[in-house]
């Protein structure tokens, strides 16, 4: 890429410019290698940064981010094989009172680190210099939580520790490799998202079965505990790889704080399919090793079951990411939605075997698991209807990540209450035992994604859109521009066109 040059000079403090700079300018600059100098006050010197979108430095980082989120999230999304000993292994089995909640300690964990998310994202967006030392914060937190819950001997202790406090520090050691990514990848973030995002799919092919071999060999304390030591050692390169691209002093007035586009229904559209969605995302992944033990398959179907998952969700995330890059996001998310629905009422609900039990995971993986990268087309599309393109990716990520962090928190809990509705039908498949109640209600809350994006196609965003321009071409229209033979009361502003 030809090195270009911007002179920027120091932004005082409560600078308007600040706060005032658009995505676009933010785009811009990033695609741009920047020359600038502080060697004194105002001064303007040179700095060159590496491209966007490619090069040594890009993917470098880009296997950073991928390893990183592999690192974090292929634990919790292993739960599962927890869930199964904890619930016949003591001391969290004897009884019912112990050992319900059990199903939550998982969701707890992915809920907390999601529904952290903006409150962690606009924190580091105000104050960048807070971002890398945060990433070191979280790792001694999830370690913390590890060790913590390796000492517990009550569910509720495995809440606090494996739960809540792995999940902060889960949301502090990501989430600025989030915000990095948004610079070192512009016309390909979508893209770039779903391959960081494919790294929990393969780290969770292999974790269950990590998993289970130590919780079978030494029991969940001696687990937890080696399990927080190589989590130290994995994690040292990745912070080496994860870098950001731009200086504090960019970075920082470059990124305004702008949440106007909170006021647009698109947004709260968008937002209300997330959450509908997240309600039945991470159930299958709880239960898919239990129910393969209802179903009298052999006890490695379980972490067979989940590592099919994971390995779709790789697949997913990466596949579904090219797509929001292409085409207008409501596609990706009605692909997502359509696929997953299939994925419950047919394949779970006709699950009798293990074949059938593993294409479901895989098809659950691939389609749910990529559900997150239609994020950035979010951001993309609500940019588009912002006349200063103030929509900035990573916050809106964290938003959203709010929203399915609703559904990580409920969703454990909830279906424990939904097993204990007595579910019965008369069938030999999934649909005829205890778990069919939660096979209705996964395919249930797709369907609502999917009238989510009937209701708003990309056509009536086009439209919408196209009214908006409309309406602020008009409201800088002046009276003295027509003549009372070319403006009568009578005349049609709009052009022909019904609001």
């Amino acid at each position: 890429m030809a090195s270009s040059t911007i002179e920027l000079r120091d932004l005082q403090p409560g600078s308007s410019s600040r706060r005032v700079a658009s995505q676009d300018r933010q785009d811009a600059a990033n695609e741009l290698s920047l020359h600038y100098d502080s060697s004194g006050p105002g001064a303007v010197v040179s700095h060159t940064l590496p491209p966007v979108d490619g090069g040594r430095g890009a993917w470098l980082f880009l296997l950073g981010c991928f390893m990183l989120d592999g690192i974090v999230w292929g634990f919790p999304l292993s739960f599962g094989v927890f869930q199964v000993y904890y619930s016949t292994h003591e001391p969290f089995s004897h009884g019912a009172r112990q050992s319900s909640g059990i199903a939550a300690i998982g969701t707890t964990a992915t809920g907390v680190a999601y529904f952290a998310s903006p409150f962690f994202g606009i924190a580091m967006q105000r104050y960048p210099h807070t971002r890398r030392p945060a990433m070191y914060v979280g790792l001694v937190a999830m370690v913390i939580g590890l060790v913590g819950a390796s000492f517990c001997s009550t569910v509720a202790g495995l809440l606090a520790t494996q739960g809540v406090l792995y999940g902060i520090g889960c949301i502090l050691l990501y989430f600025p490799a989030t915000l990095f990514l948004d610079e070192w990848f512009v016309k390909r973030k979508a893209l770039a998202y779903g391959i960081s995002w494919s790294g929990t799919g393969t780290a969770g092919v292999v974790v269950p079965f990590i998993m289970q071999w130590l919780l079978d060999s030494y029991g969940f304390r001696s687990a937890l505990r080696i399990w927080a030591v190589v989590l130290v050692i994995l994690t040292t390169p990745c912070l080496i790889l994860v870098q950001p691209r731009l200086p504090l002093s960019i970075a920082s007035a470059l990124r305004p704080q702008d949440f106007t586009y909170m006021k647009r229904y698109p947004f709260w559209v968008y937002q209300f399919g997330n959450v509908a969605q997240s309600l039945g995302a991470f159930i299958p992944l709880l239960w898919m090793p239990a129910y393969a033990l209802t179903i009298g398959l052999p006890q490695y179907a379980g972490p067979l079951s989940v590592a099919f998952y994971n390995g779709g969700v790789s697949v997913g995330a990466v596949i579904l990411g090219l797509i929001t890059d292409r085409y207008h996001v409501t596609v990706a998310i009605s692909i997502c939605a359509i696929g997953s629905m299939v994925a419950a009422f047919v394949f779970w609900g006709l699950a009798s075997s293990a074949p059938m039990l593993y294409l479901f995971a895989i098809i659950w993986g691939f389609f749910t698991g990529g559900f997150n990268t239609t994020w950035p087309g979010c951001a993309a599309a609500m940019r588009r209807l912002e006349s200063n393109g103030n929509v900035d990716t990573g916050t809106l990520i964290g938003l959203m990540a709010a929203g399915k962090g609703i559904g990580g928190v409920v969703g454990g809990p909830l279906s424990e209450k939904l097993l204990e509705v007595g579910w019965h039908a008369h069938s030999t498949f999934a649909y005829g035992t205890s778990y069919g109640v939660l096979v209705v209600f996964c395919g249930i809350t797709l369907v609502v994604v999917i009238d989510e994006c009937a209701i708003y196609t990309p056509e009536r965003f086009n439209m919408l859109r196209g009214s908006q321009k409309i309406d602020q071409s008009i409201k800088t229209l002046r009276c003295d521009d027509f003549t009372p033979t070319t403006l009568s009361p009578d005349s049609n502003l709009y052009g022909g066109i019904d609001r």
